[in-house]
């Protein structure tokens, strides 16, 4: 649960904490449940990146040492961290206290965004997939990480629905059953290619994810 968990607004100090401590302790247990879905996305990307909500930095590790990676992390809790993981992976990061709602980034200025369990807790997200758009420049891609809404009436969607409140409370705004696979494809991109799997993991309410990649 990465970026997931990340204070995406800064309303509560002690969640923030929390989050940011619980995040990096998780760290090798994530790196294990998604170490080849993420290889194989974030493989190969450009040299400058900008990720939305890194957390902790846990995707850094799946870039090619070089990259410069600008990182809008609004939770300034997991600041340290980030440039921890930066030196410890060999990338350079600029961290800009920023929404991934207001990008500030020009318009048509990177090739590349990336993100990990972010939109699920973005307060709008038709508006920050519209930032990508804006910010990408064409033929520019956006590759992301999310789980997803179970299919109604299944009994994980039951079981989203019945933890939302609480699970929303203490992970920052995090919504368990948000359907991201329709936003991408409503949000104008010229393409989008979605992968679905099943993150397998003992944290139920986030086992159905989808891996996407799309195309400005």
């Amino acid at each position: 649960m990465e970026a997931m968990a990340m204070a995406r607004t800064m309303d509560h100090p002690l969640r923030g904490w929390l989050n940011a401590r619980g995040l990096r302790l998780m760290d090798g247990y994530l790196h294990a449940r998604y170490d080849s879905v993420k290889r194989e996305l974030f493989g190969g990307l450009p040299h400058t990146v900008v990720e939305i909500g890194p957390g902790t930095g846990a995707n850094f590790r799946y870039l090619s040492p070089g990259t410069h990676v600008i990182a809008i992390e609004p939770n300034v809790r997991v600041h340290p961290f980030l440039k921890t993981a930066a030196a410890r992976w060999g990338v350079s990061v600029d961290v800009r206290t920023a929404s991934a709602e207001n990008l500030p980034l020009p318009n048509a200025s990177v090739e590349a965004v990336i993100g990990s369990l972010v939109l699920c807790s973005v307060r709008e997200p038709a508006q920050v997939l519209g930032e990508i758009r804006r910010v990408l420049r064409p033929g520019g891609r956006f590759w992301c990480v999310e789980h997803v809404a179970a299919p109604r009436g299944s009994l994980l969607a039951l079981v989203q629905r019945a933890v939302a409140r609480p699970w929303r409370w203490f992970f920052e705004g995090c919504h368990t059953y948000r359907d991201t696979t329709r936003s991408l494809r409503d949000a104008g991109f010229a393409g989008v290619h979605v992968t679905p799997f099943t993150f397998h993991s003992l944290v139920v309410p986030i086992r159905r994810q989808i891996a996407a990649v799309a195309l400005r």
